[in-house]
């Protein structure tokens, strides 16, 4: 894995609770706890996109029996969304 060293700077505020956040054990340093808030962010990031597909499967119609025709059309329209 490649890493790279980020600067920032934060107020007195959040430095104070960064450092709490450290100090209660949960966290084994600065960079342990800002790796946790990123990967909670992605997470956060990934169920929303799952809700927003589901919603939009919900709007999109009543249901189709899945024939295998239809199975493999939805496999092909899927394959040609992939980047």
């Amino acid at each position: 894995m490649n890493t790279i060293a980020l600067n920032l700077a934060l107020s007195e505020t959040m430095r104070r609770h960064v450092d709490q956040r450290v100090r209660s054990g949960e966290f084994g340093d600065t960079g342990d706890y800002l790796r946790a808030l990123i990967r909670r962010d992605q997470e956060e990031q990934s169920r929303q996109r799952l809700r927003e597909l589901v919603a939009e499967g919900l709007n999109s119609g009543p249901g189709q029996v899945p024939t295998p025709a239809r199975v493999a059309d939805l496999k092909q329209q899927a394959l040609a969304r992939q980047p």
